[in-house]
């Protein structure tokens, strides 16, 4: 039904074709993010980091520095994008190189994951306002 509903429609076509082009996202991914994140491509890269809960929130008062935790946000989203993140790094090396330099510098692996997930989250958005901003408006 969802996939009756990008074909049927020529925007989500073209959001559907920008997914896409990432190697590692497909059909359950494009249909998700769609569904469950329309502002993907509207907003900055930090206030759709922040929406879907991958961005570092300080928890410091005074002279005490606490530690930065991800919490909030859109949790099916961003389940859906640590799957993800794992995947297309294996299909991108820019991503893989990512995740080997983190892991060298000796980060946990679910701060790798997050920070993976961030950047393509990022990567998503900047593709999706660039084809928002090539579609012409029909009203």
């Amino acid at each position: 039904m969802i996939a009756q509903s990008i074909a049927s429609d020529p925007h989500w076509r073209a959001f559907d074709r920008t997914i896409r082009s990432i190697k590692g996202l497909a059909d359950r991914t494009t249909a998700y993010l769609i569904a469950d994140l329309p502002e993907l491509g509207t907003l900055s890269n930090k206030a759709i980091v922040k929406l879907v809960g991958l961005a570092p929130i300080a928890n410091d008062s005074g002279a005490r520095f606490g530690k930065r935790r991800t919490r909030g946000g859109r949790a099916s989203i961003r389940t859906i994008l640590f799957l993800v993140a794992d995947i297309a790094r294996r299909f991108d090396p820019s991503l893989a190189d990512f995740r080997d330099k983190l892991l060298a510098a000796g980060k946990p692996k679910l701060v790798v994951r997050i920070a993976l997930a961030r950047k393509l989250l990022v990567r998503l958005n900047a593709k999706m306002r660039d084809t928002r901003l090539s579609i012409p408006l029909t009203y």
